[in-house]
């Protein structure tokens, strides 16, 4: 399920900068060859930005790849490193949670003042917004599930928690590179 969502998201954010791209190569050509302009990629950045990155707060969270300061984290003792690690994965939810509900209300504000962009376009603000707070929901529902699940295995005593939510160790950032320039090498060796 885990890597079901995070294919889905990452495919979802690549389309968003791969459409982007083409939008400003579309522009740049325009803007040379023809004398013209779009008037609009800039407001399309803007949104997919918004959009883009908040997609990535969910593969973050699944990849364990948020920035966190452990310095002392290895230090601690297993139980607080775990309590640590649920305790983390709670407060992140709660941002989650917090960014959602804050992004409803903005939308619901556009919505009833018919909100637009200051664009030549002027589009109805309530579009890009309503994606963006789906994006958002989805980074709380994420951080909802892997909570609980951080939860279930923390009153467990599992020592699973820590290879799940701790932060990622230099091997293991290691390994995973290894792994892809393997993959990649293997493509590469196929085609």
């Amino acid at each position: 399920m885990k890597n079901s969502i995070e294919r889905w998201l990452s495919l979802a954010f690549g389309l968003i900068f791969l459409a982007l791209s083409l939008v400003v190569a579309l522009e740049t050509i325009m803007r040379k060859v023809f004398n013209t302009s779009l008037q609009g990629a800039d407001e399309l950045g803007g949104y997919s930005l918004a959009i883009g990155s908040t997609l990535a707060f969910s593969l973050a969270l699944l990849g364990r790849t948020h920035i966190r300061v452990d310095v002392f984290h290895e230090h601690f003792p297993a139980v607080m490193r775990r309590f640590m690690d649920t305790l983390s994965s709670v407060l992140m939810t709660g941002f989650a949670v917090l960014m959602a509900v804050l992004a409803w209300y903005v939308l619901e504000d556009s919505r009833s003042y018919q909100s637009v962009a200051q664009t030549p376009w002027a589009t109805p603000l309530a579009y890009p917004q309503t994606v963006w707070f789906l994006a958002l929901a989805m980074f709380a529902l994420v951080g909802l599930g892997m909570t609980a699940r951080a939860l279930v295995l923390w009153v467990q005593g599992s020592p699973t928690l820590e290879r799940e939510f701790g932060p990622r160790s230099t091997k293991e950032e290691v390994d995973e590179e290894l792994q892809d320039l393997k993959a990649r090498k293997t493509e590469g060796a196929s085609s």
